[in-house]
C-alpha cells in the first residue's frame, strides 16, 4: 500500500528545512537506509535516509523548497503497486486537509514531474480549486484556468488567488514608475543558515546586555614559539591554533568566565569547549573543539582544520556545532585591526581577534617596534561583572605574551 514520506525533524527545535536535492528519482527502487534526499538545516546539509523499502512513486515537493516538519514530501509504493491516488492519500493527513473555509494551510507544492506509469487521479476538463478560492475568484472576475495552483495536485487555493490580486493591484503602479538603470538589483533568497544567523543575532542583541573590554597583546614571544614549533612539527601550527589552546587554558584557570546565564541560575562549565567561527558560502558556523584545555596544540590544529573543511562542505553533525562554552572569532587574516563580536547565546562571552601588525610602542621609555594584536572581549553583563571580565582579559594577555605557561 502506498504511504506518504514526511519531512523529518533533522535538527532539534527546527520547524522547517530546505530540500536541496532529490537523490532518488520517481520509479526508482528504495531500500532501507538509502539516501532519498539531501536536506539543509540552518547549519548543515543532512542525508535523509529511507526507513522502509519500496519504489519512489511520486515526489510531492520540488528541490529548493523550504518545507515544514511533518509535511508530506513524497509517496512510497510497494514493489507491486502501479497506480496511486495522491488526493486520497493527502486527504488522510489532518495538517493539509481542507479546513472549514475550504482552503489548505500547509499544502505541498507538487513537482511538475509525473511518472507516466503512475497516473494521478485528475481531469483536464476540471479545474481543482478549494471552495474559498473559487469564491474569491468569482468575486474578483478571475479566470481559474489562468491561475497556477500550488495546492495538492496543482489545486488552486486561497493564497494563489491572493497572489493574482496583489499582482493585478501592483501592475498599474509599476507601469507608471520608471526604474533608473542604477537601481536594478537581484533578490537572493535566504538560505536556512542565513535565516538562523539573523534570528540568533537579533535574539542576542535584543536580550543580552553586551559590554566590551579590549587589550593590546605583544605577539613576539608567541610568534617566535610558533616558528620554532613549525620547524619540527609534521603539521604547521597557526596563530589561531595557539590562541585556542591559550583561551581554553585561561577559561579552565578562571572558570568565572566559562559560564552561561539562565533565569534559574548561572551554569559554570567544567571544560573549555571552544567554538571557532568559520565562514562558509552559506553563512557563519561555529564548530566546537571540545575540552580544548586537555588537548595538545597539534591535536587542536588537526581538529580545527577537519571541522572547518567539513563545515564548508555542509557535512558537520549537529553535535559538532551545537553547544560550546566560549567562541573565538578571528578576522586578523583579513587585515582587520579590531572589532567587537556579537555573543553566541547561550554563551556569555566571545573573543574578537584582530590582525598581528608591527606597531611603535614605548618600552623602558624608549620607542621600539613590536608585533601587536588587539583582542576585544564581548561579555554578557548578566553573567559576568566588569571586573571579572577585565581580570580574565589581563590574564589572557599575560598568557599570550608568555605562551609557554599555557602549554606545559
Amino acid at each position: 500500500m502506498a504511504t506518504l514520506i514526511h519531512m523529518p525533524e533533522v535538527s532539534a527545535n527546527t520547524p522547517s528545512a530546505v530540500i536541496v536535492a532529490w537523490t532518488k528519482k520517481e520509479g526508482e527502487k528504495v531500500s532501507v537506509g538509502d539516501c532519498l534526499a539531501e536536506i539543509e538545516t540552518d547549519k548543515a546539509i543532512i542525508e535523509f535516509a529511507a526507513d522502509n523499502e519500496g519504489v519512489l512513486g511520486k515526489i510531492l515537493i520540488e528541490a529548493g523548497s523550504d518545507v515544514k516538519v511533518g509535511t508530506p514530501i513524497a509517496v512510497l509504493l510497494n514493489h507491486d503497486e502501479k497506480n496511486i491516488d495522491v488526493n486520497a492519500l493527502l486527504s488522510e493527513v489532518p495538517s493539509i486537509a481542507p479546513d472549514a473555509a475550504g482552503d489548505t494551510s500547509q499544502s505541498p507544492v507538487m513537482s511538475d514531474s509525473v511518472n507516466q506509469d503512475l497516473p494521478v487521479v485528475s481531469s483536464s476538463s476540471r479545474i481543482f480549486a478549494s471552495p474559498l478560492a473559487r469564491r474569491l475568484a468569482k468575486q474578483n472576475d478571475i479566470d481559474l484556468s489562468t491561475v497556477k495552483g500550488t495546492g495538492p495536485n496543482g489545486r488552486v487555493v486561497k493564497n494563489d488567488i491572493q497572489r493574482v490580486l496583489e499582482t493585478n493591484r501592483m501592475a498599474p503602479t509599476m507601469r507608471n514608475v520608471a526604474i533608473p538603470d542604477h537601481e536594478v538589483y537581484t533578490d537572493i533568497p535566504h538560505s536556512s543558515m542565513r535565516k538562523a544567523i539573523a534570528r540568533r543575532m537579533l535574539e542576542s542583541k535584543n536580550t543580552i546586555p553586551h559590554f566590551y573590554v579590549k587589550v593590546d597583546c605583544r605577539m613576539d614571544a608567541l610568534l617566535a614559539l610558533r616558528a620554532n614549533v613549525n620547524q619540527h612539527a609534521e603539521r604547521k601550527i597557526s596563530v589561531n591554533d595557539l590562541l585556542t589552546k591559550i583561551v581554553a587554558y585561561a577559561l579552565h584557570q578562571y572558570p568565572q568566565v566559562n559560564v552561561s546565564w539562565s533565569d534559574e541560575g548561572l551554569r559554570q562549565y567544567h571544560h573549555s569547549d571552544i567554538a571557532i567561527a568559520v565562514s562558509t558560502d552559506r553563512g557563519l558556523i561555529t564548530p566546537i573543539v571540545k575540552s580544548a584545555e586537555q588537548k595538545s596544540v597539534s591535536a587542536i590544529s588537526q581538529e580545527i582544520s577537519d571541522l572547518a573543511t567539513r563545515a564548508r562542505e555542509g557535512k558537520l553533525q549537529p553535535s559538532e556545532y551545537q553547544g560550546g562554552t566560549f567562541t573565538i572569532s578571528n578576522l586578523g587574516m583579513f587585515g582587520i585591526q579590531e572589532f567587537s563580536a556579537i555573543i553566541n547565546p547561550p554563551q556569555a562571552a566571545i573573543l574578537a581577534v584582530g590582525a598581528t601588525e608591527d606597531r611603535v610602542i614605548v618600552e623602558d621609555k624608549q620607542m621600539v617596534i613590536a608585533s601587536m594584536m588587539s583582542v576585544t572581549l564581548s561579555v554578557d553583563h548578566r553573567a559576568i561583572d566588569g571586573s571579572v571580565a577585565a581580570e580574565w582579559l589581563m590574564q589572557l594577555k599575560k598568557l599570550i605574551e608568555n605562551p609557554l605557561r599555557a602549554l606545559i
